[in-house]
């Protein structure tokens, strides 16, 4: 299994940035994708980012799409979501998660991080 560990988060005025980093030790080896989601208080965990640890493939959700970049370096094991144009509704608990293939060809979460705290003020 995979360890994460986020860190970067913290209390940012609207039009603000932020960079969050996701740090990944233990079983790396066979990585397919590895994902950001948020969680906002009372409402249910969202994705936000994606990028395939091989081709470096980016998907993003249609909120952060524009304002956000999702990036890793493959030697340092890390993850990264730069935030930019930040949005009071961007505030939330935000985690990392990494994805794998099984026997079966499906994809499956492999390890979710602590999360790290965004907030956002207006």
């Amino acid at each position: 299994q995979v360890q994460l560990v986020e860190s970067g988060g913290g209390l940012v005025q609207a039009g603000g940035s932020l960079r969050l980093s996701c740090v990944a030790s233990g079983r790396t080896f066979s990585t397919y994708a590895m994902d950001w989601f948020r969680q906002a208080p009372g409402k249910e965990r969202e994705f936000v980012a994606r990028i395939k640890w091989g081709s470096g493939n980016t998907y993003y959700a249609d909120s952060v799409k524009g304002r956000f970049t999702v990036s890793r370096d493959n030697a340092k094991n890390t993850l990264y979501l730069q935030m930019d144009s930040l949005k009071p509704e961007d505030t939330a608990v935000y985690y990392c998660n990494t994805g794998r293939i099984n026997a079966s060809g499906a994809y499956y979460v492999d390890s979710w991080g602590q999360g790290t705290q965004v907030t956002v003020s207006s």
